[in-house]
């Protein structure tokens, strides 16, 4: 179940907020006048989420490093898009 709140009760509800995020490891999307404003969750749930793209961008600067191979922009975002059709699709 998706958990809406306002801003404000990040600061006038922490303890339950803090519990749905934690303890139910649930994110919390926080609104600002009505509109989505950010969103938080744990850290574990963050590392989650980013901790192939770290990895990845890791290897992608050791290559520049070593190789003087360049390749255009259209060219690696065209690949990328692939790729995450191709797992859309599966």
């Amino acid at each position: 179940m998706v958990n809406i709140r306002p801003v404000s009760d990040l600061r006038n509800k922490y303890p339950e907020i803090e519990e749905i995020v934690l303890k139910n490891d649930q994110p919390v999307f926080l609104t600002k006048n009505g509109y989505g404003s950010m969103v938080v969750m744990s850290l574990e749930k963050y590392s989650e989420l980013t901790g192939d793209i770290e990895i990845k961008l890791d290897e992608a600067e050791y290559a520049a490093d070593v190789s003087d191979e360049r390749y255009p922009a259209d060219e690696v975002f065209g690949r990328m898009r692939k790729r995450i059709h191709e797992r859309k699709e599966v």
